[in-house]
């Protein structure tokens, strides 16, 4: 009786284990389970600009690696930072000067990929305006989000070469526009769709190998999150650089356009002008962003470069 007792449970073990070891092979679907994504929320100032990631959510790339992403949309590129700096936001996506300011004054983020390059700002103007050479930006009134704007800061430079100066009236997209039709401003500095919306009124653009070799747009991270999910985060830009193949290979497709125009309200013929110039890609400009970074040094706007201190070790040879 005692022998047939130890075979009995014997028999009994030798089954408990093969269905363990079969259990463990399973997913975590096949045994009525679900799998936990991990959630990242983006704080984003809705633009043309950020097509990637409206693209990414919407074809549901970011659902393929595994996670959950929610988009908080803000005012501008500013209150971005602030909601992730204050722990309220994982994720921006900004104008890399705002990052490299955060950052130099000791703000927790890092940058972890580009969004694109180069920056397609441009000046434009009336098409029977004088301003045809650099030079006769002197003396000017030219409109512009900000002085610390990539755009504004290579054109700046570029005109001082000459040895000109312009004026720089400090209006964003739809008001320079107005200030540029009521001849206010001798110029606009526009970024897309801002700028197409422009051109396809009948102003004209000028100098636009200033910005060619400037970084646009970064996508950065809050120290907090990648210190705890820097794997999940690589997969978030991962799902970026399929959504920027997507976008490159027809930037003005039909369901590329109208996630475009329902994300920003942006109309579809300046999406479909001026979309091409948006080249994504992930690959981070480190120099470029250093010396975006040494101008902020020269203007007083930042006390001193942050150089790699600006870049999330665990993308280091992954985006830098």
């Amino acid at each position: 009786m005692l022998k047939q007792s130890k075979r009995f449970i014997v028999i009994l073990t030798t089954i408990a284990l093969f269905s363990a070891l079969l259990t463990g092979c399973q997913t975590k679907e096949e045994q009525g389970g679900e799998t936990t994504r991990t959630r990242i929320i983006v704080a984003d100032a809705r633009t043309t600009h950020h097509l990637n990631l409206y693209v990414a959510q919407e074809l549901g790339l970011f659902e393929q690696y595994n996670l959950d992403v929610e988009i908080i949309a803000t005012d501008d590129n500013a209150a971005s930072r602030d909601l992730v700096v204050s722990g309220n936001a994982d994720v921006f996506w900004t104008c890399p000067t705002t990052a490299i300011a955060a950052i130099a004054g000791g703000a927790p983020i890092k940058t972890i990929a580009q969004v694109k390059k180069p920056c397609t700002s441009v000046l434009l103007v009336p098409a029977d305006s004088d301003i045809r050479e650099l030079s006769d930006l002197n003396g000017r009134n030219i409109a512009g989000i900000s002085p610390t704007c990539e755009a504004v800061i290579s054109l700046t430079i570029a005109a001082r070469n000459t040895g000109a100066e312009f004026n720089l009236e400090r209006l964003a997209g739809g008001p320079a526009i107005q200030a540029l039709e009521a001849g206010v401003v001798d110029g606009a500095i526009l970024e897309e769709p801002q700028a197409s919306i422009a051109e396809l009124t009948g102003y004209v653009r000028r100098f636009d190998d200033v910005s060619a070799n400037i970084p646009c747009r970064t996508i950065n991270a809050s120290d907090r999150f990648l210190a705890n999910n820097s794997d999940a985060l690589v997969n978030f830009v991962r799902a970026i650089d399929e959504a920027n193949s997507i976008i490159l290979d027809d930037p003005t497709a039909d369901s590329i356009v109208a996630i475009a125009a329902g994300y920003t309200g942006a109309p579809e013929n300046a999406i479909i002008h001026g979309n091409h110039r948006l080249l994504f890609g992930t690959t981070i400009e480190v120099e470029g962003l250093k010396q975006l970074a040494d101008e902020l040094v020269n203007m007083d706007d930042i006390r001193a470069n942050p150089g790699d201190n600006m870049f999330a070790d665990a993308f280091k040879g992954i985006t830098w």
